[in-house]
């Protein structure tokens, strides 16, 4: 089953219209593959009698869509060096520099809350040593279903064995038959909220740190640009930013210094001077 070229370009333009994701010529393949398992419970015998019923403007199947059509890879501390500079050098410089004693984390592009409670882990190790701060991290996907997977906390044992760290497995975690959920100490210092990281950010506080990563590559440079930026207006002078590795950016502009820590590259809001001293003063 393949799909029409002109369903394809309806499909690319619902989707970056709801999620800003750019879908280019060549991902045929995956529209195909994401949508075929969506013609059985919709009641429909082809990818164009399903995508006609799009263009009808239904609603619930457009949802359904692009929650398909949403990726949502994903595992604990993930690619790990990122992490490392958190515990490290980042909580370390935010304690010295900030002026709240909360500190504010975001995720974006949570997926099912994996990246999010990682660092509640590590935040909850870090905490005891820094009584005198607390933390709050929010995470933000634009796919509803990932929304309400992270707020579960409940999770298989095939992804608990993606990257999860064996004395965290022990520490954090209950095992209830064949599911793993996490326990209310890590939970209680997350919360998840649907989000489109193309729109303005304006239920996101000012925050110390966010990670923005993996989720670039899905975006045209304009977009790319406007997401960076939004990132920009709620992180507060001083604070970081952790895009992925492999991720392509256009300039972050003079506001932003590049640090090398822990094998990773880190942004910080700030001038040369002070990331200077934040890449000294890790420990």
């Amino acid at each position: 089953m393949s799909i029409a070229l002109p369903d394809f370009r309806f499909i690319a333009g619902l989707v970056r219209q709801r999620s800003a994701i750019d879908l280019q010529p060549g991902k045929e393949y995956l529209v195909e593959a994401r949508l075929v398992p969506l013609l059985h419970p919709h009641g429909e015998p082809t990818l164009a009698a399903l995508i006609n019923r799009l263009r009808r403007g239904d609603r619930e199947l457009s949802d359904a869509v692009i929650e398909a059509l949403t990726t949502n890879e994903t595992l604990w501390f993930r690619d790990s060096a990122p992490f490392e500079a958190f515990r490290k050098h980042l909580l370390p410089a935010v304690a010295r520099t900030s002026t709240s004693r909360t500190i504010t984390i975001w995720s974006a592009a949570c997926s099912s809350g994996q990246e999010a409670y990682s660092l509640a882990m590590l935040l909850l190790d870090w905490l005891p040593h820094n009584p005198q701060y607390d933390a709050r991290i929010i995470g933000t996907d634009v796919s509803h279903e990932m929304i309400e997977r992270a707020r579960a906390a409940t999770y298989s044992q095939l992804e608990v064995n993606r990257g999860m760290r064996a004395p965290y497995l022990a520490k954090h975690f209950q095992k209830t038959g064949r599911t793993w959920t996490l326990s209310p100490e890590v939970r209680n210092l997350t919360t998840f909220t649907w989000a489109n990281l193309a729109d303005p950010p304006t239920t996101i506080p000012v925050c110390d740190i966010i990670f923005l990563r993996n989720v670039l590559i899905y975006f045209d440079p304009e977009t790319k640009r406007r997401v960076i930026g939004y990132a920009r207006s709620v992180l507060r002078p001083g604070g970081f930013l952790l895009l992925g590795g492999a991720e392509s950016t256009p300039s972050l502009g003079a506001q932003f210094t590049r640090l090398d820590l822990e094998r990773t590259v880190v942004f910080q809001h700030t001038d040369q001077q002070a990331a200077k001293s934040v890449s000294e003063g890790g420990s």
